[in-house]
């Protein structure tokens, strides 16, 4: 497909949007912000458990635990703002 094209066909759907699509599209923008705040928070999590890791390698074991039941815990909270964001522009 070419620019002219995807072009043609974002204005054609511009023009039969109402501001109902509109303001879901919008919504569904503000959404997926949600993944930003998961990504800072999984970054701090695992910076932090390399400090702790360098502090104590003895226990490096239980800290890598204890660091991906976080990660996967704060990655959740993205996945809902992702999914949210599916449901509000196709439902």
């Amino acid at each position: 497909m070419d620019f002219m094209t995807i072009l043609t066909n974002v204005l054609s759907f511009l023009a039969n949007a109402s501001v109902g699509d509109g303001l879901k599209a919008i919504g569904a923008g503000i959404a997926v912000f949600t993944g930003f705040g998961a990504a800072i928070g999984e970054g701090n999590v695992a910076a932090h458990a390399v400090d702790a890791i360098a502090r104590q390698p003895e226990k490096a074991g239980y800290i890598r635990l204890t660091m991906l039941i976080g990660q996967a815990v704060s990655e959740t909270t993205g996945l809902y703002g992702f999914i949210i964001a599916i449901l509000l522009l196709f439902m």
